[in-house]
């Protein structure tokens, strides 16, 4: 009897995680290439200003027009619930939907976000849709300048 424990071998209570590893980094790939890809919003790249920065605590409720590089106009509505994407529109539309809104919420923050390379001429035809609208004010959206040391 003694010479037949000495053959068993004792069996091994250990997980082999490699291919748990394996599996991990090939969805921590997946995530790096698909994160830049979820972020929603326009390509626009905005002209840089010194100014102060905007106290959203303040600001809610926003109707932002993006002006993109090539004239295009894009109307994107921000409230406490949700934020929608901005939807291609032309100017009659904007108009309509934008005196809609400020119908229904006077209080709500109107902004321009126009690319540095459209021209201005652009950017002030879609503040000034924005005042026949109803806007009493309309802010324009900018990038900090960068730090000099």
């Amino acid at each position: 009897m003694a010479n037949m424990n000495k053959g068993r071998r004792r069996l091994l209570g250990e997980m082999n995680v490699v291919p748990y590893i394996d599996v991990m980094l090939v969805l921590l790939v997946i995530f790096m290439i698909t994160a830049p890809l979820i972020q929603q919003g326009m390509q626009v790249q905005l002209p840089q200003a010194n100014s102060d920065s905007l106290n959203t605590a303040q600001t809610s409720r926003s109707i932002t027009l993006t002006v993109d590089g090539h004239g295009a106009l894009f109307l994107s509505i921000q409230s406490d619930s949700q934020n929608q994407e901005p939807i291609p529109m032309d100017a009659q539309a904007i108009r309509d939907t934008v005196r809609n809104l400020l119908q229904k919420a006077p209080q709500t923050a109107v902004y321009v976000q126009g690319d540095a390379h459209v021209t201005y001429d652009r950017v002030i035809q879609a503040m000034a849709l924005l005042k026949e609208a109803g806007a009493p004010s309309v802010g324009l959206v900018t990038e900090p300048l960068p730090e000099t040391r």
